[in-house]
């Protein structure tokens, strides 16, 4: 199974169309971890697993998914009412209490992943605004079993490999 995950496009839509049309034969899900400042209704973000932003206005837009799938629970949030940018313990606890053990967020703009006592958290970077590196970064996330392979890519749909890592899940 193989997941789309974007976050903080902050208004894009051209962009985000053409991300989700690049993959769209390879992938189960798109998930959109906040800030894409479209309302609810939007086309662009009508087939996505999407979640409000600090940037989002539409009260129709939840704070928080809980998705299963492939075997694995997944936490989506943006990040924001988690103190996303200082720690990952707020969303640790949240995801214990959801048995999540695929964490989803955005907010920092700075793309990453790390597996933490079990719990991969991906932050697959801003599309429109990013931080720490002048890439505009996606993520597609593929799991089996008990691997996770986490792959990055630009814009433009070319592979960041620095980025990339693959994760033994249990």
């Amino acid at each position: 199974m193989k997941v789309l995950i974007m976050s903080d496009s902050h208004g894009l839509t051209d962009e985000v169309a053409e991300i989700c049309r690049r993959h769209k034969e390879e992938v189960s899900a798109v998930i959109h971890c906040g800030d894409s400042e479209l309302a609810a209704n939007d086309p662009v973000i009508q087939d996505m697993l999407i979640v409000k932003g600090n940037c989002d206005y539409d009260a129709r837009l939840p704070e928080e998914i809980i998705h299963d799938a492939g075997g694995y629970r997944f936490l989506i949030v943006h990040g924001h009412l988690h103190s996303i940018k200082t720690t990952l313990m707020n969303v640790k606890y949240r995801a214990d209490e959801e048995n999540a053990s695929i964490i989803c967020f955005g907010h920092s703009h700075i793309a990453g992943a790390e597996l933490v006592d079990g719990k991969l958290y991906i932050n697959p970077g801003s599309i429109r605004l990013p931080r720490l590196r002048n890439v505009k970064t996606y993520a597609i996330l593929e799991l089996d079993e008990k691997t996770a392979e986490l792959s990055f890519y630009d814009d433009g749909g070319e592979a960041v490999s620095e980025l990339s890592q693959s994760f033994q899940l249990a």
